[in-house]
């Protein structure tokens, strides 16, 4: 049971489910900056939403944290470099509110074009000015998306119902997926000289902050109407406003600005200017959905497993061809470690067969982190088993061979004295070890395994088997690779799986015994 720290709202189903996990909840909303430092220490998750700063300052003072955990999408209120540094996993919900997000930019592109807000606020107050509020319809509009990844592509697909032309600017999307959606890719000078309407669906980074600035909006046409629902700060404020003043953009609708809570500024003094409170993500569904989502990925990182949204592991999300080998390659980590009795001073990690022409960068992770899990006296995560590697002096060496002689993919891993390699077989893709020490033997992983050398003759495994039976060890599988002459031509190999441990003295027994060369105890927990 670990202590999780809620430091902000989250929905009732999130906080069920890390509870149901069997941690303690402690839900303390409201923290100031030091009450903060005072109550994280102790805490081994941190679960906040965009209002909490979790500093470099924070995470010093929580030093049992595991694993920061963001109930959204941005992540500008953490320090995530200081946390891979501390070894800190942080995690989000990418994809709790991205429908949501659309909606609503929709929803602000509308009230933009119709001046629903200020008419609303008029009519309520008495007055009946038709005239005055007049809008302009979308149909026939350029829209120009800044950005399409998720939300920009929702509100792209969105935008062709009302019958708009779209724009688009995307470094990171292809010509041909951008076709595909009915949409046009363009510079971004082109595309705000073109735009109607633009809204920005970007992240907030060094190089978009400001992107949206004075020089851009110079030239837009004066019908130019600007949406943000990403994050404040990448639409220059000021610049905006100046532009609003001189009359060379018609309006804008924001609901993000660059300092939060935000509820002063001289936008507000336009009449064609619509703000909400950032609302992007503020709807039940998006609000049950993060809470869901980042308790999944807090439970996860607790327990040591691969998390899907962890932003500071390199290849995070593992792709649909990779996900099923993560768990081998953590078995074969643990396992070569124990074989190898420790550290070895090089590991060479080689993917072969298909799975070789994909992104393995999250496999070679998760052998680090199987590696040095029987050996750190820390939790090893995805997060800091490369600095663990660094730190303990492992040359790693990551190969890929297209071609895989026996099976159609294979992960080998080959140090100065040992290797070891395993696969996934059949329609079930079960793991199997498929070779140690260059034998080729078949036999599924387990949490407690023997690997014997003896010379190649009758009566060997009967001596083993003995020994184990009079110890009262059960042999639940077992692989013999005989002896060939890429091994020597001199000795075989037993692989053996049995229910518990072999005791250290029946390991030396069976190494005393006459024709015996090797015998590692392996284990896998």
């Amino acid at each position: 049971m670990a202590r999780i720290l809620v430091t902000e709202k989250l929905a009732d189903s999130g906080l069920a489910a890390m509870t149901a996990a069997g941690h303690a909840v402690d839900v303390k909303i409201g923290l100031s900056p030091e009450d903060l430092l005072k109550e994280v220490p102790g805490a081994a998750a941190l679960v906040i939403r965009s209002a909490t700063q979790v500093t470099a300052e924070v995470l010093e003072a929580g030093s049992d944290l595991e694993v920061v955990g963001r109930a959204g999408i941005g992540l500008d209120n953490v320090d995530v470099e200081a946390a891979t540094r501390r070894g800190v996993m942080v995690v989000n919900a990418p994809q709790s509110n991205i429908l949501s997000a659309a909606e609503h930019t929709v929803a602000l592109l509308l009230a933009q074009a119709r001046n629903i807000p200020q008419a609303h606020a008029a009519l309520v107050a008495g007055k009946w000015e038709r005239s005055k509020w007049e809008g302009v319809e979308l149909h026939g509009k350029t829209l120009g998306v800044v950005g399409l990844g998720k939300v920009g592509t929702l509100v792209a697909q969105r935008a062709l119902a009302f019958g708009m032309r779209l724009v688009a600017y995307d470094p990171y999307v292809s010509p041909d997926r951008a076709r595909q959606l009915g949409i046009e890719l363009l510079p971004l000078t082109d595309l705000v000289a073109q735009s109607d309407f633009l809204t920005v669906h970007l992240p907030k980074t060094p190089e978009t902050t400001g992107l949206i600035g004075a020089e851009l909006l110079g030239r837009a046409k004066p019908s130019l109407r600007i949406i943000n629902v990403a994050r404040g700060g990448i639409v220059d404020e000021s610049a905006l406003e100046a532009a609003l003043s001189a009359g060379k953009v018609a309006g804008a609708a924001l609901d993000v600005f660059d300092k939060e809570p935000c509820t002063d500024s001289p936008l507000f003094s336009h009449s064609n200017v619509v703000v909400t409170p950032h609302l992007g993500a503020s709807t039940v569904e998006a609000q049950d959905k993060a809470g869901t989502t980042i308790a999944e990925q807090v439970v996860l990182a607790l327990a040591g497993e691969f998390v899907p949204f962890a932003v500071n592991v390199a290849a995070a999300e593992a792709s649909e061809a990779i996900r099923p080998f993560l768990s081998l390659a953590e078995r074969l980590g643990r396992l070569f470690a124990s074989l190898n009795d420790g550290l070895p001073g090089s590991l060479d990690v080689e993917y072969q067969g298909q799975i070789s022409t994909h992104d393995t960068r999250i496999l070679t992770l998760a052998v680090l982190k199987g590696l040095f899990a029987a050996g750190s006296e820390e939790p090893v995560s995805y997060v800091n088993a490369p600095q663990l590697a660094e730190e303990r002096g492992l040359e790693l060496r990551e190969v890929k061979t297209a071609t895989s002689r026996d099976y159609i993919n294979q992960i080998v891993l080959r140090s100065s004295s040992h290797s070891m390699a395993g696969t996934l077989s059949g329609s079930r893709e079960e793991p199997r070890i498929v070779m140690v020490d260059g034998y080729v033997v078949e036999v599924p992983p387990a949490d407690h395994m023997l690997v014997v050398r003896n010379e190649d003759r009758p009566g060997m495994i009967g001596v083993v088997g003995s020994a184990l039976g009079e110890a009262g060890v059960s042999i639940s599988s077992m692989a013999v690779g005989p002896a060939t002459a890429e091994t020597g031509g001199e000795s075989s190999l037993m692989v053996l799986t049995t229910d518990r441990p072999t005791p250290s003295d029946v390991v030396a027994r069976i190494a005393a015994e006459e024709g015996i060369a090797a015998v590692h105890s392996v284990s896998a927990v």
